[in-house]
């Protein structure tokens, strides 16, 4: 199981929201590259990304950050936020990204995705499902609709989608432990997707239930900045 740390940024800081409310934000550091550095140098090998203004605009915002932590690490970075043409993909795979998150496009203009997918390849493709009460939530998780998460994963994994994020909005941030039921319930209705689990990490204990589970990577956010978890148990893992 892949251990993935989280940056979230605001206004060029690396930043935690509660539940996906921007009203409710704590700025950890000034400087996400420094943060990135630390990830690396405690042994981790891979880093989620968010663009949280972008995924409130509806278009990537934060370019210079996502530049100075691909080229100062050798993280493997995932990103997401906002992202909904083929310049802002292309110029993301440029700046060494490893793979791009696709969420309120992917809901909005499925088509537009799914030839992203032909395009670039399904390793380079994340399909970010944000969850709640098992329907998906858009436009930064301003937005609620009536579609199921079932649903929707089944047809993208019918069209070739290889990668899935997960996020269950009403643990986000909370530090009371991720949706695990949420989570097997996908494992084992889709037994080949490769599923990162995302929303409510708080220990140690929950990343081990999640490894028994069997997802494929697990998202670690604020249980790391409040010192829940310690980056060398993370490693350990």
């Amino acid at each position: 199981m892949r251990i993935i740390p989280a940056i979230d940024i605001i206004d060029g800081k690396c930043v935690r929201l509660t539940q996906g409310d921007y009203a409710q934000k704590k700025i950890y550091n000034e400087n996400p590259v420094d943060v990135a550095r630390q990830f690396e140098d405690a042994g981790l090998s891979h880093l989620h990304v968010v663009d949280l203004d972008g995924a409130k605009a509806g278009k990537v915002i934060n370019w210079k950050v996502v530049e100075s932590i691909t080229t100062n690490t050798n993280l493997k970075v995932d990103f997401g936020g906002g992202i909904k043409t083929d310049e802002e993909i292309e110029k993301l795979f440029q700046l060494k990204v490893s793979q791009v998150n696709l969420g309120s496009i992917a809901v909005r203009e499925r088509l537009r995705v799914l030839d992203w997918l032909k395009q670039f390849g399904a390793d380079k493709i994340i399909l970010s499902a944000d969850v709640k009460e098992e329907t998906i939530a858009i436009s930064g998780w301003q937005e609620n609709s009536s579609i199921s998460i079932m649903n929707f994963l089944k047809e993208y994994l019918q069209d070739g989608i290889e990668h899935v994020t997960c996020t269950d909005i009403s643990t986000d941030g909370m530090l009371t432990g991720p949706n695990v039921e949420l989570y097997k319930k996908i494992v084992l209705s889709f037994p080949h997707v490769n599923l990162v689990a995302s929303g409510g990490v708080s220990s140690v204990e929950d990343l081990k239930e999640l490894k028994r589970i069997g997802v494929d990577g697990v998202i670690v956010g604020k249980a790391i900045y409040e010192g829940r978890i310690e980056l060398k148990d993370l490693v350990k893992l």
